[in-house]
């Protein structure tokens, strides 16, 4: 997730997009849940790498500015974000903390004011040893499925750094085409809009993917 963003103000729209503080979404590799304060120090561990930074064009927070940060994220009404959880370990360690089956996150950014159909989707697995698994792609397309059955989206965007190749074959995969590249960021924009052939496609896709309650008062603490 970039820190830093600059904010967009979605007023009417600032229900829905906090709709995810409540649902957990289970597919078969992944677990997607609500960023909560649970999650800050795993995920605050992270960031201190200088290469998980560069590649999600994010800035080094402290610990407390990362509270900070979490709390204004789930406030914020124009981002959805999931922390995604490893589901086989979090399948068999069902009642104990989530943090150990933390793996990544994956967001959603509506701030083109001119358009509340179209999302930027970004996702990181930050942990090594789960990368290469295919739980990126799933991430991104339950949460491409979220957005376009819950949130009306009809086109997504991925910026995505010149050198992060894995990212763009992922997307590619999904069937994002690039669409601009910015030497002034060193970025590469991919961009996917919805047909009704993609949309049955993407539903298709995630047919498995389970939407459940999440936990009551985990997002109290803000």
């Amino acid at each position: 997730m970039r820190e830093g963003r600059p904010p967009a103000r979605w007023e009417s729209g600032a229900a829905t997009m906090r709709l995810n503080q409540n649902i957990l979404l289970l597919g078969k590799k992944v677990v997607l849940v609500p960023y909560t304060p649970e999650h800050v120090p795993r995920y605050h561990e992270w960031m201190k790498s200088e290469e998980l930074r560069r590649l999600t064009a994010s800035e080094p927070l402290t610990l407390e500015q990362e509270y900070v940060m979490q709390c204004s994220w789930q406030e914020d009404a124009d981002k959805c974000t999931f922390i995604v959880l490893d589901a086989e370990k979090w399948q068999a360690q069902l009642g104990t903390s989530e943090e150990s089956c933390m793996v990544g996150d994956v967001n959603l950014f509506l701030t083109d004011l001119g358009d509340p159909t179209l999302g930027e989707i970004e996702v990181m697995i930050a942990e090594p040893s789960c990368r290469g698994q295919g739980l990126g792609t799933e991430a991104v397309l339950v949460m491409m499925s979220y957005g376009v059955t819950k949130l009306g989206l009809t086109k997504f965007e991925a910026k995505i750094g010149q050198g992060n190749e894995p990212s763009m074959q992922l997307f590619r995969k999904l069937h994002f085409e690039q669409v601009a590249v910015s030497s002034v960021f060193q970025e590469v924009t991919l961009r996917l809009t919805m047909s009704e052939r993609e949309r049955q496609w993407l539903l298709e896709q995630t047919s498995h993917v389970e939407e459940k309650p999440y936990r009551a008062g985990a997002s109290e603490r803000c």
